[in-house]
C-alpha cells in the first residue's frame, strides 16, 4: 500500500473516531449506538496503521490491492450498522404503535369520565333547582 493512501486512510479513520467520540461527549449520540461506530472506527484505524495485517487479509480473501480490502471491511461494518439500525427502527415502530393504542384508550376513558361528570353536574344542578323551587313554593304558601 502506498504511503499516501495509508496516510489518507489513517486520517479518515482518525477523523471518524474523533467525530464519534465528540458526538458521544455532546450526548448527541447514544452510547449503545456509538459502540458499533467506535468499534468500526478503531478497526479501520488499526487496519490503516498496520498495513501488514491489511495485506494479510487482502491476500486471504484474494484481493490484489490491499486498500480495496480496507473498503471491504468498511462495507462489512456498514452492513452490520444497517442491520442494527433496522432492528432499532422496527422495535421503535412497534413501541410507537403500542403507545398510540394506549393513548387512544386513555383518551376514551377520559372522555367517558368527563361525560359522566357532566351528567352528574346536570343532576346536581337540577336537584338544586328543584330544591330552590320547593323553597320558593313553601315561602309563597307561608305568606298566603
Amino acid at each position: 500500500m502506498e504511503l499516501r493512501i495509508q496516510i489518507l486512510a489513517i486520517v479518515g479513520s482518525s477523523a471518524l473516531l474523533f467525530l464519534v467520540l465528540e458526538l458521544v461527549r455532546r450526548k448527541a449520540f447514544l452510547e449503545r449506538y456509538a459502540l458499533l461506530w467506535l468499534l468500526s472506527a478503531v478497526v479501520m484505524l488499526g487496519l490503516s496503521i498496520w498495513k501488514g495485517v491489511l495485506e494479510t487479509i487482502a491476500h486471504a480473501v484474494g484481493i490484489a490491492y490491499p486498500p480495496n480490502a480496507l473498503f471491504l471491511v468498511a462495507f462489512g461494518f456498514v452492513l452490520i450498522l444497517l442491520l442494527h439500525f433496522s432492528l432499532a427502527v422496527s422495535r421503535l415502530s412497534d413501541q410507537s404503535k403500542v403507545l398510540a393504542q394506549r393513548l387512544a384508550l386513555v383518551e376514551q376513558r377520559l372522555g367517558d369520565t368527563e361525560a359522566q361528570l357532566s351528567r352528574s353536574r346536570r343532576r346536581i344542578q337540577t336537584t338544586d333547582e328543584l330544591e330552590a323551587v320547593d323553597e320558593l313554593e313553601s315561602l309563597a304558601e307561608t305568606r298566603e
